[in-house]
């Protein structure tokens, strides 16, 4: 899938921008873009793409996620099919990445909304029963204007904070405060690898991308997150993989490369050692549950 970077404009400067939308089925491609995001689905259903999680959605999906976190919502199947009267429709509400910062860092009352905000760093999915709980206060969002819009907006977002209703969606490489990665060149060079890692990825180019000689930066990567270049991009690959897997839609084949590997002899083996199980048997034992 190409990643897309997606450019919003928030109109007068206003702190909240909010989408509500009614259309035939979703068709915004897999993308990021530089401000925080809180998705609810309020009609629809089909998968739904978060860096490397893969989930089936339906009405009631109520998702926050942090900036440049890559994602997207696709339709199911059923919805491209002729003379359907299916549709989606969904409320997005984004706040600008500079959201109340000082006020954030400096005062004790946006704490818990400030932890909120580091946990949607992997993309918080909350409960259909506490998304039906906020329903009326995202629709009072989505319906009033100026102050009134940034108020309902803070009493959202601290509903949110306050709630322990909810999952995270990434892998723990995606929350990059939890391994107190500080520098900013490994923080680059993660997030180039969590977007690219569907591609081919060379040793020079990841190099390129910290600044670094290929055998100097190997030796860098290794100490600063345990594992070597190839093993960290199978590792996600392979997550991706088990997603694809569960999905039951594609063939052992097609996941290989689909998940980036260039044959199946090194996919069964990158999958044997992650998982312990061969594709067949993972989808075997774990389809069921």
């Amino acid at each position: 899938m190409k990643l897309m970077h997606e450019q919003i404009d928030f109109p007068g400067k206003s702190v909240v921008k909010v989408k509500v939308q009614e259309r035939e089925s979703f068709t915004y491609p897999w993308h990021f873009h530089s401000e925080y995001e809180i998705m609810y689905v309020l009609e629809g259903f089909g998968t739904r793409f978060v860096a490397d999680s893969i989930e089936e959605f339906q009405a009631g999906d109520f998702v926050m996620l942090a900036c440049n976190l890559p994602h997207f919502w696709k339709s199911d199947v059923s919805y491209y099919e002729g003379n359907n009267k299916k549709q989606v429709r969904y409320i997005v509400l984004q706040l600008p990445n500079e959201f109340f910062r000082e006020a954030l860092d400096n005062y004790p009352e946006f704490y818990m909304i400030k932890e909120l905000l580091k946990k949607s760093g992997r993309g918080v999915c909350f409960t259909k029963e506490f998304a039906d709980k906020v329903r009326k206060k995202v629709m009072k969002v989505a319906r009033s204007d100026g102050f009134d819009r940034l108020s309902y907006m803070l009493q959202l977002l601290q509903l949110m904070a306050k709630s322990n209703e909810y999952r995270l969606l990434a892998g723990e490489y995606y929350q990059l405060e939890k391994h107190d990665f500080t520098s900013n060149r490994l923080t680059k060079v993660m997030h180039y690898l969590n977007t690219n890692y569907l591609k081919k990825v060379e040793l020079k180019d990841v190099a390129s991308v910290a600044n670094m000689h290929p055998s100097a930066f190997c030796r860098y990567f290794k100490e600063s997150s345990g594992k070597s270049l190839s093993e960290f991009v199978n590792e996600i690959r392979i997550g991706y993989a088990c997603r694809l897997l569960l999905e039951g839609k594609m063939t052992v084949s097609q996941i290989c490369f689909d998940s980036g590997f260039n044959n199946l002899s090194n996919f069964n083996r990158a999958f044997k050692k992650n998982t312990g199980y061969t594709p067949t048997s993972y989808f075997e034992k774990f389809q069921r549950k």
